[in-house]
């Protein structure tokens, strides 16, 4: 018989838990490993909510076990750290994204590239190499294996700079890997809530020219004034759209709602590329001509490996990038999740674990 999530581990924890498919969060006393050798044990301080939590509590995507911990933006201050490990110490602030497990040897881990590993095991609810489950930052601390550990820049704000760690390496990567990252490149976003502004904030540090796309006129004032973008666009305006035609080299795409991928393909110059980061339910359509007639590239890209995760955090460190937040006690939780339901945060919800988590 399968022990219960309390008494599967010898270090009681503590965190808020969704047990059902109303995705509602209360908590949970449940219990996480002994520090291994290679292992660092970190007290939670802040942890982002991320719109994939919200679609795991409800299992939306078909693959959630409960109880479910979640959180993948998590930030906290080291409190042990196992014999063999070589990068860390207690009282180091530290890191850990949608990660904690791969392979490892495998050609994506060897090429630091850990979120394509076939292996990959995620934050939360994913089998861990002990064949338990994982349960993720809604909670009063973490132990991860040193790999998955990022350390965290002195300079970069602890809860502002926690949803970097999804939202931000999510647009940084593509960015970077597509060649999108040269000054005085036309880069447009599609999407102006937790990946897009931030997106647009690494665009601009790299010297981009940017257009952010919206379906929501009222977002031109933030785009613009609020997050410096060089030009708004209405994309439900097919004037505007075509005002915009052949100008862009390439486009990062943020939205999860179904929407029409054929007059974001006409904004883009011969060779442009349409990189997806958000994950519509139902299939695209895409007529083969719009891709032909200027080789045009749609493609798709999921957070990053460790390594460069660690680079992105440097760079908005360096650059003083960082989400825009509402931090918020752990017991405002299921509001939230509602507001993220209807995108009503600008733009990131934060959690103030450290001073609102009380263990019973």
């Amino acid at each position: 018989m399968a022990k219960s999530p309390e008494s599967e581990h010898p270090i009681k924890a503590y965190g808020y838990a969704s047990r059902d498919t109303s995705g509602v969060l209360s908590p949970l006393t449940f219990s996480r490993r002994a520090t291994g050798e290679k292992d660092v044990r970190f007290k939670v301080l802040y942890c982002g909510i991320c719109h994939s939590d919200l679609h795991f509590v409800k299992n939306e995507w078909g693959m959630t076990t409960y109880p479910v911990i979640p959180g993948h933006e998590i930030v906290g201050v080291v409190t042990e750290v196992g014999s063999k490990v070589d990068n860390f110490k207690v009282g180091d602030n530290v890191g850990v994204g949608c990660l904690v497990g791969s392979c490892k040897s495998c050609q994506s881990c060897t090429n630091d590239l850990e979120n394509y590993c076939s292996k990959q095991i995620l934050t939360y609810g994913f089998p861990y190499y002990d064949g338990t489950l994982t349960y993720g930052g809604y909670s009063d601390h973490m132990v991860a294996d040193e790999h998955f550990i990022l350390r965290w820049p002195k300079n970069l704000p602890l809860d502002s700079g926690s949803p970097l760690l999804c939202a931000g390496i999510t647009t940084y990567s593509p960015l970077r890997h597509f060649g999108l990252d040269k000054p005085g490149l036309k880069v447009g976003v599609v999407g102006l809530g937790g990946l897009g502004h931030v997106a647009v904030k690494f665009a601009k540090a790299f010297g981009a020219e940017v257009t952010v796309f919206s379906t929501t006129p009222a977002k031109k004032q933030e785009a613009l004034d609020g997050l410096k973008a060089d030009h708004f666009i209405v994309s439900k305006d097919p004037e505007q759209m075509q005002s915009a035609a052949g100008s862009l080299d390439g486009i990062i795409d943020t939205v999860s709602a179904t929407h029409p991928i054929a007059p974001l393909l006409s904004v883009l110059k011969p060779d442009g590329k349409l990189v997806l980061v958000g994950a519509p339910e139902k299939p695209l359509e895409i007529a083969a001509f719009s891709l032909i007639m200027g080789r045009k590239i749609v493609t798709g890209s999921a957070i990053g490996g460790l390594k460069e995760t660690q680079e992105m955090l440097d760079f908005a460190a360096e650059h003083g990038i960082t989400a825009d937040i509402e931090l918020i006690p752990i017991d405002y939780v299921n509001t939230a999740m509602e507001r993220v339901l209807k995108s009503d945060v600008r733009y990131r919800f934060v959690i103030d674990v450290a001073n609102s988590l009380k263990a019973p």
